[in-house]
């Protein structure tokens, strides 16, 4: 069985604020929970103008606020910009009001530019071997605490909030591996190392407290719709705000235009085309079928699906096609299992 969840980056669409794109995000959760999504997912942006989950914790608490079953979660915490006790603190906060419904994924991006990466650290003296000290450190601060222990996170010990490495390298399929925790892979905008980066985490699994078995969670785009046509529409704002980020001039979320992709150089159209290998456009029907192929070839034990549609009625639309498609697979699925 298939896991289905959501990753929000609580888009901003051009003519509008970032309050509209929080009030669109709670909306949005509250149907994803109606329609059985696992879990919800913001991530950490800076300085983006077309994201509004920068505060990404203050984005799930407000989430988790209106919610009752649904798994929420950062996906991810760029936890070099952050003190590990801190972000204990903050999510034992949120684990301590809302239960045992709270992810924390990690990664080790600074999720914005390096002026804006300056402002947020004061410090760029960061070294690849931090990373891996910080996120056991972080564990250290979400397990019960140990006697004469000085330093404890409050809240945060004993809530073993549930962790995730991110992704979009070899570096965090090792790392996931080695500490034996659930590996996120960005596929959704850095496919290429996907496969070799699966193959590494999971022939090098080590089982831990947390995880006894490898757990390979993929990001996905799906853009669906009525009709092809719409959809294809639909997914150019989404192509658009891609390009951008790559030309170094990211905005807010563009409205749809036709014929978006003749209009593009080769290279970018070769930079789209790769993406599109963790896509599904189209019809619920065409979605599908993208989708059982993709999980044939990957094998992933969950995808996590993006919908970055101008629209917010077209992005409800989307993700409810996409809980459909979800259903029939997973309803296959049990169906084999039992004959």
């Amino acid at each position: 069985m298939t896991k289905f969840s959501v990753l929000d980056l609580a888009p901003v669409p051009e003519g509008s604020e970032a309050k509209e794109a929080l009030q669109n995000s709670l909306d949005l959760i509250q149907h994803c929970e109606r329609w059985g999504f696992e879990r919800y997912w913001v991530a950490e942006h800076h300085n983006i103008a077309g994201i509004a989950s920068a505060a990404t914790s203050v984005v799930m608490g407000y989430l988790a606020s209106s919610t009752s079953t649904i798994r929420i979660g950062a996906g991810g915490i760029m936890l070099p910009n952050h003190a590990p006790l801190m972000i204990a603190e903050q999510f034992g906060t949120l684990a301590s009001i809302y239960g045992d419904r709270i992810d924390l994924g990690l990664g080790r991006a600074p999720g914005t530019d390096q002026l804006t990466m300056q402002a947020l650290r004061r410090s760029l003296t960061q070294e690849v071997g931090d990373f891996p000290r910080d996120v056991v450190e972080l564990q250290h601060y979400l397990k019960p605490p140990q006697e004469g222990q000085k330093v404890v996170a409050t809240p945060g010990a004993g809530t073993q909030v549930p962790l995730y490495i991110l992704g979009s390298s070899l570096f965090g399929a090792q790392l996931a591996a080695m500490l034996g925790l659930p590996f996120a892979f960005a596929s959704h905008f850095a496919p290429r190392a996907m496969m070799e980066a699966m193959e590494i985490y999971r022939n090098s699994f080590q089982p831990s407290e947390q995880l006894q078995q490898p757990y390979v969670m993929l990001g996905y785009n799906v853009c669906a719709a009525d009709t092809a046509e719409e959809a294809d529409f639909l997914r150019t704002s989404s192509l658009q705000s891609f390009v951008n980020l790559r030309r170094g001039v990211p905005g807010k979320l563009p409205p749809p235009i036709a014929d978006f992709e003749s209009k593009l150089s080769d290279a970018e159209q070769g930079m789209l085309k790769e993406m599109s290998r963790c896509a599904a456009v189209g019809t619920v029907d065409m979605v599908e079928t993208q989708i059982r192929e993709f999980l044939a070839e990957t094998g992933a034990d969950e995808l996590i699906v993006v919908c970055s549609i101008f629209d917010h009625a077209a992005r409800l639309k989307s993700y409810e096609l996409t809980a459909e498609v979800a259903r029939r697979i997973n309803s296959a699925d049990i169906q084999v299992a039992v004959t």
